[in-house]
């Protein structure tokens, strides 16, 4: 991407782009460079009628008949079944529902049964110190709740972690791609791993899903590894745009189902819910991954996400979001080259995700710097900005400006060194 001199070079590459069309699918605001989709995706253009249709005509009109008559009740499943060929799962393995970390605790509490079952010596759930908060959080509370001797293991380098798949581990609980510097994992060499020694793995997708090829089975079907995963979770919000706060997704493969089993055993997950029965009797299926009533009007609007998919395939995606990767790095640091960045995120392909990340001593400053000037990407402590790249809607000719942006508020310290950022944070950066 180096030999991209100009502007003009950008704007023949978006010419040539066969994805540039997908943009019109999206509502961007004029003036604004969106370069956060990692963090939440851009609105698609028909969630704004959908959301109308639900709560004008499904709830307002037809009311409780719109369970049945519109579908509500089925969503989860039906919008699991859309999602699952982009994360390389099967039609039944998949439900759209609660958040991710509510995903992440009933498919922690579900792989720790299992090994009870099979090895009860293991008490070790291994993951990175720097994997995202709520994820240590999850577990960490799920193994003070069960008080079965359960310990957490917090690896602090990549290069640890298969030291650290021992004996002692039932669980290994990564995410894909990591939230703050975008490193991706690989994913078939880890589970491989980590099942030739015994261990369950757990994958959260939330910075991968709609973003990087997937094949959870890893049966080689799809170019995946010779083994796949356990149990994934992950989010709709980011680069599935499926709106501020939108259900998440869990995966649960057919070979765990009979055996998949949790604390939230709410109605909906109940083999037959509007029996009311007193006693709990678990659905076949991935409808064992349900817990309560779901929410139908964010799941609609996930629908609207799913749906720019169908216009596309993730090879092509992910083709894309190198290119747009690539030329970001090149551009900073050749027309940045003179000022304190660190480049966070690898430069290498196998190990990239889709969003990439640069160290600066006043990175918070700079970032809200960029964010006044219409450039808009988060911070991430430590001095961590991020740039995310959503090839459904992000131009080659965005990236040129961005760091052209970039470029005259370092060249010109157009930023507030002074700026403390833990008494003017934002509470969402």
């Amino acid at each position: 991407m180096t030999h991209l001199n100009s502007r003009d070079d950008c704007l023949t590459m978006d010419a040539r782009d066969p994805l540039a069309p997908l943009r019109e699918h999206f509502d961007l605001p004029d003036g604004v460079i969106y370069l956060d989709g990692n963090s939440l995706g851009a609105r698609p253009r028909a969630a704004l009628a959908r959301s109308q249709q639900v709560v004008a005509q499904e709830w307002g009109r037809d009311l409780i008949r719109s369970w049945n008559s519109a579908g509500w009740f089925d969503m989860p499943k039906r919008l699991g079944d859309r999602l699952a060929p982009l994360i390389g799962a099967r039609a039944g393995e998949v439900v759209v529902t609660d958040t991710t970390s509510l995903n992440l605790f009933k498919a922690l509490a579900a792989a720790l049964a299992i090994q009870e079952g099979k090895d009860p010596a293991r008490r070790t759930i291994v993951t990175e110190r720097a994997n995202f908060p709520t994820d240590i959080y999850m577990a960490d509370g799920l193994t003070r709740w069960l008080d079965r001797g359960y310990r957490i293991r917090l690896v602090d380098t990549h290069d640890e972690l298969a030291a650290a798949v021992d004996e002692d581990c039932a669980v290994l609980m990564l995410t894909h791609v990591n939230y703050r510097s975008g490193r991706q994992h690989d994913m078939g060499a880890l589970s491989a791993l980590a099942h030739a020694r015994g261990a369950l793995v757990i994958w959260d997708l939330a910075h991968s899903a709609g973003a990087v090829p997937l094949d959870l089975h890893g049966d080689g079907k799809d170019g995946g590894a010779a083994s796949g995963a356990d149990f994934a979770v992950g989010c709709t919000y980011k680069y599935l745009n499926g709106g501020p706060g939108a259900p998440a997704f869990i995966w649960v493969p057919q070979r765990h189902q009979a055996a998949f089993s949790h604390p939230l055993t709410g109605w909906w997950s109940h083999a037959r819910p509007f029996a009311m029965d007193h006693g709990f009797a678990a659905a076949d299926g991935i409808g064992r991954a349900l817990c309560g009533t779901q929410p139908v009007l964010s799941l609609a609007l996930v629908e609207c996400g799913l749906d720019v998919f169908d216009n596309t395939d993730m090879a092509a995606i992910r083709a894309k979001s190198l290119a747009l990767t690539d030329l970001f790095i090149a551009l900073v640091e050749t027309r940045c080259a003179r000022h304190p960045l660190g480049l966070v995120t690898p430069r290498a392909h196998a190990e990239r995700g889709s969003h990439v990340s640069f160290t600066h001593p006043h990175g918070y400053a700079v970032m809200a710097a960029l964010i006044e000037r219409g450039v808009i990407g988060d911070y991430r402590e430590p001095e961590i900005m991020r740039f995310g790249f959503t090839p459904l809607y992000t131009r080659f000719s965005d990236v040129w400006d961005a760091v052209e942006v970039l470029r005259d508020i370092l060249d010109n310290e157009r930023f507030d060194k002074k700026m403390n950022i833990h008494a003017r944070r934002d509470a969402v950066t």
